[in-house]
């Protein structure tokens, strides 16, 4: 089942061993501008066999960055340097995705090898926003978004899905994890607001279903929209749940997403995280049931045995790999010669070395 195709919408997908989105912080203009590095990052994937190639998280604004180092859809020359990055994983079969995201107060900080922290302004750094002025453990207090500048977030949302489709993306992901800015809204540990974006779950939920609103308008009925959530803080019951995340996802279904992208964490430090193979594959589990919608695994999942019994087992409809890509881009060519799967788009180029010609 996991080299069989999946149709979402108009959208058919050639397998359901997908590409995680991989943050590079290799945009050394600080200008969000995808280069060849990202080209040969992200193509080599399509080429090595996998079904749908997400790219790292993307900007939809200046300052949704996490980096100065990162990628961005905010105007036009970002989308048209994008376009020559789609056609690539288009000619050699993939289905290219893009993931649309705000970093919110986890914005503005350095990336691993060039510092630590925040980034001052006097730096190139910016001032973050957050739903409420709590900072992430470390990192520079944010300023509270007022209901305008929240009003301005769901428009650049739009605005870049629209940018996205014109560089030729098949698939539209929000992020909705990792502690970024819909995530900061959907948790009560993060967002302390008082007024129509805060308190019950349905208003902490109602930025982000507007972000679908407003991505879906921008679509149109035949573009696929992944929501990726973390299912959990991993902060008991004072934090972000599965079933608050299985009660978001249908509200968010009804708003016209199709899929569910589920991962754990990222919201607040120093929390105890099982941590092993398939440590996160029964959230997804629990929100396919809980949502009738599908979704996809991610976390700790590097050999091709694991990645089939998920399918399998119907634990999720398809299953996300990064490090394992990482360490092989053609993990995807080979999970199928190791599974028995034979294929019909091993790039010409390389059909000398396939395990059969191998012999």
């Amino acid at each position: 089942m996991l080299f069989t195709p999946i149709d979402v919408r108009r959208t058919s997908i050639r397998n359901r061993l997908w590409v995680s989105p991989m943050c590079q912080y290799s945009v050394e203009k600080w200008d969000g501008v995808p280069t060849d590095w990202h080209l040969v990052h992200l193509g080599s994937f399509a080429r090595g066999g996998a079904g749908l190639v997400m790219t790292e998280a993307t900007a939809v604004s200046p300052e949704g960055r996490i980096t100065n180092w990162d990628t961005g859809i905010w105007n036009d020359g970002q989308r048209d340097a994008w376009r020559g990055i789609v056609d690539f994983i288009h000619s050699e079969g993939a289905t290219a995705g893009i993931q649309l995201a705000h970093a919110g107060r986890k914005a503005s900080t350095y990336r691993e090898w060039s510092g630590h922290g925040t980034q001052p302004i006097d730096d190139g750094g910016w001032e973050t926003v957050a739903p409420s002025a709590l900072a992430f453990d470390g990192y520079a207090e944010p300023r509270a978004l007022t209901e305008e500048e929240i009003a301005g977030v769901v428009a650049d949302f739009g605005a870049a899905a629209r940018r996205a489709l014109d560089a030729g993306f098949d698939v539209l992901e929000l992020h909705a994890a990792h502690g970024y800015l819909l995530h900061q809204f959907l948790s009560p540990l993060s967002n302390e607001r008082t007024d129509r974006y805060g308190g019950s779950l349905e208003n902490r939920a109602r930025l982000l279903l507007e972000v679908v609103r407003a991505v879906r308008s921008a679509a149109g009925d035949d573009v696929p929209i992944f929501v990726r959530f973390s299912a959990t803080d991993w902060a008991g019951e004072k934090g972000w749940n599965v079933d608050d995340t299985v009660e978001v996802a249908g509200w968010a279904a009804r708003e016209g997403a199709d899929w569910f992208d589920v991962s754990t964490g990222g919201l607040v430090p120093k929390v105890s995280i099982p941590v092993g193979p398939k440590y996160q594959v029964g959230f997804a589990a629990a929100v396919r049931r809980g949502t009738g919608s599908p979704v996809n695994a991610v976390g700790l999942i590097t050999t091709p045995q694991e990645a089939a019994e998920i399918v399998e087992r119907g634990e999720a409809d398809a299953v996300m790999v990064a490090r394992e890509f990482l360490r092989d881009p053609h993990f995807a060519l080979r999970a199928a010669h190791e599974l028995g799967a034979e294929l019909d788009y091993w790039p010409p180029q390389y059909t000398r070395a396939t395990w059969r010609q191998r012999g």
